[in-house]
This record gives structure tokens, sequence and C-alpha cells, in this order.
């Protein structure tokens, strides 16, 4: 926090007091009632995204998914957090997608030693004056934000997206509207009631570029995970598919936020794919109180935690754990079907996080990968290729989990 200006004001490196506002400020930005305003944009942009793969059938018989689902992602987060229309696919070198990777890039030595001599050493970073984003990048977001916000209040200008809503945040309007909850696959939050903290410009573009950081990889990665599934699990996929097709059907092809809520088998298969590979493979906390672990078996030793200690919950190895799920290495979606999903356990199922600091941004992240598999599975099979590691091999050398030869598949167009 010392050595990055803009990294402080985050939802996620805020503490105690500061971050409690700063939760409770943003927070109705991102309710159900508050995506369904974002849907028809990132509907849109799904359908796009699709209809590229329609008009370069050339380019779909081996594909480098991680890729792929990165600009889409990319160009969501564009439109979405900062407010300007983009596309990654027909113009690969766009200036926001290059600044993009740049922001959340965690590969090249220098970039990596800039970080974590940031990290390690804070007050010294910011004497020498090293940034844990590069100067150029943080100068690009930080304009853009500052740009579109004055463009919005002295023209009057609303648009569908997060800016609009952390600017209504600002005003003291952001309000949940109970005619547009709907009932999801992952459960509601309560969050606390507490003062609205104000937002000024460097806390949106704060807010805005947390959200490039936390949407662009692990989404992306959700994504990719999925796809391989689908592709490997043929069986799954067409289910999935007949699922996809009824619901066009229904909506005459103008899927609605409703409706996508409501894909039992899609949120079965979603959640299935976390839980294999949840894209956090931990979650830190730190711990508020002291508190004793006492022993459970015999030769074990009490664990004493003490306030301000940090603490690692594994994701990884609890989705994992026999004693939670049977066969966990199996890709099982009736794991998450009516009847059984009751029965896993609260902390037993955790892809974004538990508790009060648990993902703001879950809802949005379900709801951009459950339309473009939509979209992508209306008009395309997922298959493999010769590139295709059956089964995936992971890489060794990331703290989020990686394919280690990538993801590599092939679209083949479906036949009515």
């Amino acid at each position: 926090q010392d050595s990055e200006p803009i990294w402080k004001n985050n939802l996620l490196a805020l503490k105690g007091d500061k971050w409690k506002d700063m939760r409770a400020t943003l927070s109705p930005s991102f309710t159900s009632s508050k995506m369904k305003l974002m849907f028809d944009l990132i509907s849109s942009y799904a359908k796009a995204f699709v209809g590229y793969f329609e008009e370069h059938p050339d380019e779909v018989h081996s594909m480098q998914m991680k890729d792929v689902f990165g600009r889409f992602t990319n160009d969501i987060i564009a439109t979405c957090a900062f407010g300007i229309n983009c596309d990654s696919m027909r113009n690969p070198q766009n200036e926001f997608y290059l600044m993009g990777k740049d922001i959340t890039s965690f590969t090249g030595f220098w970039a990596n030693l800039r970080k974590v001599f940031t990290l390690l050493f804070p007050r010294l970073a910011k004497r020498l004056q090293i940034t844990f984003f590069s100067k150029r990048a943080t100068h690009f977001f930080a304009t853009l934000i500052r740009e579109n916000i004055a463009s919005r209040e002295q023209n009057g200008i609303i648009r569908p997206d997060m800016i609009h809503l952390l600017l209504e945040a600002r005003k003291g309007k952001a309000r949940e509207d109970s005619r547009f909850t709907v009932t999801e696959g992952v459960a509601d939050r309560q969050e606390e009631k507490r003062k609205k903290e104000q937002l000024t410009d460097l806390d949106i573009t704060a807010q805005a570029l947390i959200f490039f950081l936390a949407g662009f990889d692990t989404v992306s990665s959700l994504m990719c995970f999925m796809a391989h599934e689908l592709a490997v699990n043929a069986d799954i996929q067409e289910r999935l598919q007949l699922e996809v097709d009824d619901i066009m059907r229904q909506c005459e092809g103008n899927i609605t936020y409703e409706a996508l809520s409501k894909m039992e088998y899609m949120d079965m298969v979603v959640s299935e794919t976390m839980r294999k590979w949840p894209s956090p493979v931990f979650s830190n906390r730190a711990c508020t109180k002291s508190y004793t672990i006492e022993p459970e078996k015999e030769g074990e030793k009490a664990v004493k935690l003490n306030v301000n200690d940090p603490i690692l919950i594994p994701i990884f190895a609890i989705h994992r754990d026999e004693n939670n799920y049977e066969n966990p290495t199996r890709f099982d979606p009736e794991r998450f079907n009516r009847e059984n999903k009751a029965s896993v356990l609260p902390y037993q199922f955790i892809p974004f996080g538990v508790g009060p600091r648990s993902c703001i941004g879950n809802r949005f992240a379900l709801m951009e990968t459950k339309l473009v598999f939509f979209y992508l599975l209306s008009k395309f099979n997922l298959v493999v290729t010769e590139k295709t590691d059956v089964p995936l091999q992971l890489g060794k050398h990331a703290f989020q989990l990686k394919a280690k030869n990538g993801f590599w598949l092939a679209l083949k167009a479906r036949t009515r």
C-alpha cells in the first residue's frame, strides 16, 4: 500500500473500518438487480464474440483458449468497468488490451522483480519510486477513468456499466430493487449495514483496476477449464446444449437475465468446474481475535492463533478432499443437482471465498461465464485436438491453476 497510491484505495487492500465502509458503499452496485442493468451490454459482447468465429471458420481448427477467453474478458472489463468499447478479436493490438496485459502479467524477470520488491519492501520502494504496476499503465487507466467521469458528468451521459453504478453510489443513489432480485445458483449474501463512504475519482479508478486484476485472469481461467471439461466429456456438453437450445427457443433467440439465471444444468456445470478447478487455489485471511484450535486426534498439538496472524485457506485441497466429495478428480455436475446440492456443506464449496470478505463480484463473473457459453454452445461443439492434454497437466510455477501446455481446443460448427 505504501508504494502504490491507487492500490491502497481498492477494496482488497483496505482493512478495518475503512474496508467495511468501502464494502458497504460498493455492495449495492453488485446486487442481482444491478447485474441485470449490465446484462444486455454483456450479452451483446458475448454474441459478437461468438459471431467472430462464425465469420472466421479458418481460425477455429486449433485455438489457445486462454488467449481467446482472455480477449473476451478483457473486452467485458473494458466496457463494464472503464466505459469504453473494445473488440480484441477483430483488433488484437488495441491499446486497452496491451495495457491490460501489462497490468495482469506476472511473467518476465524484471516485472516480477518489481512486484516482489514492492511487496517485501514497500517503504523503500516508495522512496525509490518503484511501483507495483508500471507507471505507464497506471497513468493510462487513471486518465481513462478521469476523462470518462468528466465526460459523463458534463454531458449527462448515462451508460449501464460499472462506472455509472459507482457514480450513483457516490451520489448515494445506489439501491437494491427487489423487483429485479433473482435467485441464483450461488447464494445471495446479506451485507452489513454501515455508513456509506464518499467515493472519489481515485476510489473509482482503484475499484475499476482491481476489477481488472480480479476479473481478467480468474474468469478467463474458469472459462478455459469449463471448455476443456466439456470437450472431453461430450455427453455433458450435449446435455448442456439441449438446455441451451430449449432456452433459445423459449426466448426466441434473445436470452434474458431471468432465463439465464434459471438454467439449472448450466449452473451445475459451472459449479462443478469451480469445484474441480477453483481459480483461487487458496484464500488469505487475518485473525481478528485470539483463538485456539484444539487437537482432534491423539498426538496432535493445539494451534494458537493471535490477532493479525495470517491464515491461508486451501480452497483447492478442500474441493479435492475425498471426505467432502466422492471421487473428487472426476468431473460430475450431478454433485450440484437439486437433490445433491443440499448435502454440500457451506464450507465445502468456496470458489469465491467465504465470509464478509468473499468475492464481491461473484454474480458478475457467473453472468459473463454463463452468457459466453450460452452463445458458444448454441453455435459450436467444443472438441479436442492433437494438442489437447488429456488428462490436463497443471503447471508448477504459478500461484493459480495453469495448464502446463495451454488449453488447446477446436470449435466445430453444429449441424441443425
